[in-house]
Formats: structure tokens, sequence, C-alpha cells
């Protein structure tokens, strides 16, 4: 029932942010955000599927860890967007940012995370139109 609530708010937070935001830095593609919408749904429901799979099983067959990636993203809003997004997405948790680099708490290492991390990192540099 709270979609259609939550759509008008993305849309209105989006564009109360893009309005504040001083000329120089207002990039913005309309059609980079709906790939990344569309990225973000999809890795929420198969992120979700698996971990659920998972935590289903009698062994639960996890290999939690903490993992370390260099950032691709230039410093500032892209990169607290990959971290905000990082967490909201099933079996990941941002633990810390340092410096270039970004601690992650992951369910299971085996997992191709770092491959996860740069396609969130390709789809908001195409949103922002940052180079990642």
């Amino acid at each position: 029932d709270g979609w259609g609530v939550g759509l008008v708010s993305i849309g209105l937070a989006v564009a109360a942010s893009l309005h504040l935001m001083p000329p120089s830095e207002s990039r913005f593609s309309w059609l980079g955000l709906f790939g990344f919408i569309v990225f973000f749904l999809h890795q929420s429901a198969s992120g979700g599927i698996q971990v659920a799979a998972r935590a289903l099983r009698p062994e639960m067959n996890l290999a939690p860890a903490l993992i370390e990636l260099r950032f691709g993203l230039p410093p500032g809003p892209a990169r607290v967007l990959l971290a905000y997004t990082l967490n909201l997405l099933p079996g990941t948790l941002t633990a810390v940012i340092v410096g270039d680099t970004l601690r992650l708490h992951v369910l299971d290492r085996r997992m191709p995370i770092a491959e996860e991390v740069r396609m969130a990192e390709m789809r908001i540099a195409r949103m922002l139109r940052v180079q990642a």
C-alpha cells in the first residue's frame, strides 16, 4: 500500500536535492536513475532470495567476513550513495570508510561481492555522470 507514497517521496527528494545542488555539481541523468532503480530492485530481489535460501537451510552454509575494496568512484556524494546502497542490499553492510577504502561485512565471502560493488559503482556513475 505504501508504494505510491514511497515513489512520490523518492521523486520529491531527488528533485529537492538537485535543486539545492550548486549549478556546477548538478550533473544528473534521469536515464541513469532509471537504470539504477532497475539494478537496485533486481539486486534486492535476487539477494533477498539468496539470503533467505541460505538462512532456511539447516546448516546455513555461510562464510561471513570483512572485506576491503578500493573505491572506483570519486570522493563525495557518489561514494556516500554507494555505501548507503550496499547497506540496503541483502548480505552486505558498510562497516567503515577509510580514505579510498570501503570495508564491508558480507554474509558469504564466496559470493562475487567485488563484481557486484563494481556494478553498483557503474550504475551510480552513470546516474551522477561521474567517472568510475
